[in-house]
């Protein structure tokens, strides 16, 4: 298992910019599906209409969809994470590698090397990869669910998109500081900072944080209560910061998919976002907080585990799962 996780962070380096991420990720996932035999091929392939395309789970589940990494050889797990890194930035690669190691830690932690193992992570192929009709592609397991569909070959959808980390700080052992998460924590709460100190007390909602995120594991996102403040009644800096924030979700991905979705987010826009708190400012207090547009959420919260348990999700409220884009090509083609 070691050596796995050793092999993992050896794939980062893998951001190949010789093709765009569409045509990277069509070919990579022809690979890992070449890789496979039929009975593997049977767990990891289904029809892009299947039900479980939208089956979206980030915590632990004894049976998920798809091919988990714990049955591959070590040559198609290498294939799996070609296709992950296919679509990821850097940044997003490496977050996803340390979610999956942090896998390792739990199992100490817990004496559970059965409930918690990194590779319990899972990976579904849905339809033919490059068919214009659309096809979609999961790579899921405990923290992380990322979910794709693409139309035409340029139509793309990469929500849900959420990442968790437990603990959210490393308190002790080897890798004792460690934070996987730490920009979703520490920009968002430079930014509640900045606006309580101008007096914007009402960015904070609540003085109590919820302990999951409200969409949780629904298939469908919807627009939440409007709270906090909104973009058009900051600075010009705290909305800078805003896009920081945000950026760091976007930015999970290769740098033309994020930009498209980043100017997706200001066409609807950017005025009309609000930013929410709920919970403690402090670091190590319980705290929510919520991003919300015309067209998107993101929703963060630490407050399991004593408030070292980080869970940070990105929806579209018409887009998850490729929604909007399907729908967009059936009304063209019909």
């Amino acid at each position: 298992m070691k050596t796995f996780l050793i092999c993992l962070f050896s794939f980062l380096p893998l951001a190949a910019k010789e093709a765009p991420p569409v045509q990277l990720t069509a070919t990579a996932a022809e690979q890992f599906l070449a890789t496979l035999d039929e009975a593997q091929r049977a767990k990891a392939a289904m029809p892009f209409t299947s039900d479980q395309r939208e089956n979206y789970h980030f915590t632990p589940q004894e049976n998920r969809t798809g091919l988990p990494l714990m049955e591959m050889t070590a040559a198609q797990r290498e294939a799996a994470m070609k296709l992950l890194y296919s679509a990821l930035s850097e940044k997003g690669a490496l977050k996803v590698t340390q979610i999956m190691s942090m896998e390792t830690i739990l199992a100490g932690m817990e004496k559970d090397t059965k409930k918690r193992n990194p590779l319990k992570y899972f990976v579904s192929i849905f339809g033919t990869p490059g068919d214009a009709k659309g096809w979609g592609w999961k790579f899921e397991g405990h923290h992380v669910s990322l979910n794709f569909t693409f139309v035409k070959g340029k139509k793309i959808s990469l929500t849900p998109s959420f990442f968790g980390t437990n603990p959210a700080e490393v308190r002790e052992g080897p890798r004792t500081g460690l934070r996987v998460l730490a920009a979703e924590e520490d920009l968002s709460r430079t930014l509640v900072n900045t606006l309580l100190a101008e007096g914007k007390s009402n960015v904070i909602f609540s003085d109590k944080a919820p302990n999951e995120t409200i969409t949780a594991e629904n298939r469908q996102a919807t627009a939440l209560d409007p709270v906090g403040i909104l973009a058009g009644e900051m600075s010009e800096t705290q909305r800078k910061a805003l896009i920081q924030l945000i950026a760091e979700y976007t930015g999970r991905y290769r740098k033309d998919l994020a930009n498209a979705d980043m100017a997706k987010i200001e066409k609807a826009g950017v005025d009309k976002i609000r930013f929410g708190w709920s919970g403690g400012i402090k670091f190590g207090e319980a705290y929510y907080y919520r991003i919300q547009g015309p067209t998107f959420l993101i929703e963060c919260v630490n407050s399991q585990n004593n408030a070292n348990h980080l869970h940070a999700v990105w929806r579209d409220m018409n887009g998850d799962f490729g929604h909007d884009i399907l729908a967009e090509h059936l009304q063209q083609e019909h």
